[in-house]
C-alpha cells in the first residue's frame, strides 16, 4: 500500500534521535547508574555526583569521558568542573548537540 505525499511526513522524524532533552536524560542517567552503581531512582536533576551519589574525582572524570563517547562529543576541562549535578550533564549535553 501506498502512502499518500501528505502521509510521508508522519514518517520523518522531527529531531535525529538522541537530540530531544528526555533522551539524553535517559542516556545520561544509564551512565551514572552503570559507573557508580547507584540506584536510578537517586539519580535527579539536583543529585551532586559527589555529594549526593558518592562519586570521587577519578569517577567524575570517567564520567566526563563516558558523555563524551556516547554522545559523540567533547567535553573542555574547564566545562567538565562546571559539571557537578546530573541536572549540569544533561543541559551541558544538550546543549553541545544543539
Amino acid at each position: 500500500m501506498a502512502l499518500g505525499p501528505e502521509a510521508k511526513w508522519a514518517l520523518v522524524p522531527k529531531e535525529p534521535k538522541g537530540t530531544d532533552m528526555s533522551d539524553i536524560a535517559d542516556r545520561v542517567r544509564k551512565i551514572v547508574v552503570e559507573h557508580l552503581g547507584v540506584e536510578e531512582d537517586k539519580v535527579t536533576a539536583n543529585a551532586s555526583f559527589i555529594d549526593d551519589l558518592g562519586a570521587d574525582s577519578l569517577d567524575t572524570v570517567e564520567l566526563v569521558m563516558a558523555f563524551e563517547e556516547e554522545f559523540g562529543i567533547e567535553i573542555p576541562d574547564d566545562a567538565a568542573e562546571t559539571i557537578q549535578t546530573f541536572g549540569d550533564a544533561v543541559k551541558f549535553i544538550s546543549e553541545a548537540q544543539a
